[in-house]
């Protein structure tokens, strides 16, 4: 009787080469599928922050080299997809060459258009006080979108508004500092106070 131990061993060496050689080619087809795919399909957009600043005070400055508003806030994310801000806690004050500083406040904001338009989102708050040529002034609402560059309010939100003593409340604000026009679209009611005049 012949030994076939050397035959059997043989095959079995062929085998194991065979079933390494298909395990690899299969990994390498597997692999060059996935680059395919990755190169068709288009590219997920990024839905997280890409960094987070705690703390901060941002400064926006106007054409002629003077401060327009400063923008600070407990954290502020920023976000690839749309080169947008999310602000906690944000506290923007406006300057203005003929009134005193607005101070504009809420819980939340998005800062967006290439810092040109800041939306302010619940419990927003806005406080000008008195000079010697206006009245001290409130705003309150739940939504506000600020376009600082143009000096302009929007809402189409309630609103209260109050200068000096007189309270005007109303739907969908659009206030232009820079051209002294207000409207409000509806159901206004108002108290008016004249301003006392000091002798």
């Amino acid at each position: 009787m012949k030994n076939l131990r050397p035959t059997h061993t043989l095959r079995l060496v062929v085998l194991v080469v065979l079933a390494a050689a298909l395990a690899l080619g299969s990994l390498w087809l597997v692999e060059v599928m996935r680059r395919q795919t990755d190169n068709i399909l288009p590219e997920t957009a990024r839905t997280d922050p890409d960094f987070y600043v705690e703390k901060f005070n941002f400064v926006r400055m106007g054409k002629n080299g003077e401060a327009r508003y400063n923008l600070t806030g407990s954290q502020m994310q920023h976000y690839p997809a749309d080169d947008s801000y999310l602000v906690q806690n944000p506290i923007m004050h406006s300057y203005g060459t003929d009134r005193p500083p607005m101070v504009s406040r809420s819980k939340r904001a998005t800062v967006q258009n290439n810092n040109t338009e800041v939306h302010m989102y619940d419990d927003v708050h806005i406080d000008r006080p008195p000079s010697p040529t206006s009245q001290h002034f409130q705003l309150k609402t739940s939504y506000l979108l600020l376009l600082p560059d143009e000096d302009i309010m929007k809402t189409p939100k309630a609103v209260e508004l109050r200068l000096g003593g007189s309270i005007l409340n109303g739907v969908g604000m659009v206030a232009n500092n820079a051209t002294g026009e207000f409207s409000l679209s509806g159901d206004v009611k108002g108290m008016y106070q004249p301003a006392v005049r000091k002798n």
